[in-house]
């Protein structure tokens, strides 16, 4: 099952405080300091990603075992910096979570299920996360902004220029690819070349 999904990798565009490891399967003698995303998950540990986390300082490092969302080729697995230094972003099947290294039990899971990309915006200082119909940014504090639905289904992101970022989402009513333009400061969106925004 695992061959068919997304290479689980580790993306570390911005400063971090942690050191991660993604195992190939949860090890038999655990550690100490064991956490499961989310809480309350059911058979956690099958296709699970399970990663080994060292935080910063003297704390002790602790397993972390990410629930898959979606068993799908489409949905990425793997680990990303945030724009927190202390704050690790996991996405297993498309379902993403942010935890903080330094205090494991204090975490957010997106509202987004699947994520389907994940990019790290480091001029904005923002980790961009990318669902069927619409983005959400995070931030240092969190949730930055998230966009209104851009999209029936689908979204294609095209190129950042400045603080804008260009793409098409597909409208089911015409059939056909309609081009956006996001505010990265905002997550205001408008078509792009009308100036009106998207409601």
């Amino acid at each position: 099952m695992d061959s068919q999904l997304q290479p689980r990798t580790i993306t570390l565009a911005f400063p971090h405080s942690w050191e991660a490891e993604i195992l190939p399967k949860r090890p038999l003698i655990k550690p100490l300091r064991c956490y499961t995303y989310p809480r309350e998950a059911e058979e956690v540990e099958r296709g699970a990603l399970e990663v080994m986390v060292r935080p910063a300082g003297k704390a002790v490092k602790f397993l972390a075992t990410f629930a898959l969302g979606f068993a799908d080729p489409a949905a990425p697995t793997g680990v990303w910096s945030c724009p927190g230094a202390d704050d690790l972003c996991a996405v297993a099947g498309g379902y993403a979570f942010v935890v903080n290294t330094l205090a494991p039990a204090k975490f957010e899971q997106l509202a987004f299920r699947p994520v389907l990309e994940v990019g790290s915006l480091l001029k904005q200082n923002l980790l961009l996360f990318v669902g069927h119909q619409a983005l959400l940014a995070w931030s240092a504090d969190g949730e930055a902004w998230r966009t209104r639905r851009l999209s029936s289904e689908g979204l294609r992101l095209t190129e950042v220029r400045g603080d804008e970022l260009y793409g098409f989402g597909w409208d089911l009513i015409t059939d056909r690819e309609v081009p956006f333009v996001v505010d990265l400061r905002t997550g205001d969106a408008f078509q792009a070349g009308s100036g009106e925004s998207m409601r």
